[in-house]
């Protein structure tokens, strides 16, 4: 999973948590970067601190084998004990450290938790596709904003991609899809900047998985909500991105970022702009940090294509996701 990130440079750290909060740490090692959430919790209010991200692309030469690559490895593992320092820092009372998608298909697992663990001192939990979705529900969900209405949570990750359907605190369905942005573009690169043949094949990859794999399973369960209309909600960096496109922001601003409804048709256009660009020209539009530039290509073309594949006329954004349910769920073990 991604997240779009907040600021560099890490404000002083605050006095002690406010009475009857508890401040905690989570790092999550994704296949695209490595990601900090600081906040004080007090049961399901989480008030986030400090976000961060460095993008460590763990999965960068890994779907031929599936062996992590030694360079990738060594990238992440001090990127999450400088993360560990800055948590301990804040006074954190722990700090978790849990790993997704490129981390659980790993063949060569072990070297990257023995890594992270010599680098930092902090054990690895590798979630299941299972226990991803899972948090990604449980963090959208601490948002009143979507209380008592059924959604359908998308969190398109570097290399998976979670599909929770559910309504206040029940789930009906969830199930984890290879599907990811650098995935993606590991098995379909593209020139800079792409060509109409690269975008061509890019977007017939993406039709099909969606048409074998996700279609039947997760259509088959939309049919079955009785009543109300489902709100399509995205979770993490690729949905945080486009929203910040759209309103233009040059810093990250939860509550704008939230507010946002994004048309079926703004997605079109956004998709149409991006894929038009070589890189450096990406890297210049207000709203998208520089080194995300490459993989919101292969982000927006998932959500075009899945919007359009299930017929959602919008697409809300949500900021919280798998690292506000790890940070509640650490006083839950």
């Amino acid at each position: 999973m991604e997240q779009a990130q907040t600021p560099s440079g890490s404000p002083a750290p605050p006095p002690a948590p406010s009475p009857g909060f508890v401040r905690r740490a989570v790092i999550d090692v994704g296949t695209n970067s490595v990601k900090l959430l600081v906040a004080e919790v007090s049961g399901r209010r989480v008030n986030p601190l400090l976000e961060h991200s460095e993008q460590t692309r763990l999965g960068r030469g890994f779907y031929g084998g599936h062996r992590l690559q030694p360079s990738a490895i060594t990238h992440t593992a001090r990127a999450v004990a400088h993360y560990a320092a800055t948590a301990r820092e804040w006074g954190v009372a722990s700090t978790r450290v849990i790993a997704t998608s490129a981390a659980r298909d790993a063949v060569n697992q072990s070297e990257l938790v023995a890594a992270i663990g010599a680098e930092s001192g902090c054990p690895v939990e590798v979630l299941s596709g299972a226990q991803e979705a899972e948090g990604a529900f449980r963090g959208v969900i601490s948002d009143p904003v979507f209380a008592g209405q059924p959604l359908l949570i998308v969190d398109v990750g570097g290399g998976s991609t979670e599909f929770i359907l559910g309504e206040g605190d029940q789930q009906r369905f969830r199930h984890s899809f290879a599907l990811g942005t650098v995935r993606l573009i590991e098995q379909s690169p593209h020139s800079d900047p792409p060509t109409s043949a690269e975008w061509e094949r890019c977007r017939v990859a993406v039709n099909d998985f969606l048409h074998q794999h996700v279609g039947p399973v997760v259509g088959q369960q939309l049919s079955g909500v009785p009543g109300r209309a489902i709100q399509l909600v995205g979770t993490g960096g690729t949905t945080s991105i486009l929203a910040r496109i759209e309103l233009g922001l040059t810093t990250f601003d939860r509550d704008r970022i939230e507010a946002l409804r994004l048309a079926r048709e703004q997605v079109r256009r956004q998709r149409e702009r991006l894929w038009a660009l070589p890189l450096a020209e990406r890297k210049k539009i207000v709203g998208l940090p520089a080194d995300r530039a490459d993989v919101i290509l292969t982000g927006v073309l998932i959500y075009e294509a899945l919007m359009e594949r299930l017929d959602f006329p919008d697409l809300r954004v949500s900021t919280r996701g798998l690292r506000f349910a790890a940070v509640m769920e650490e006083g839950e073990a």
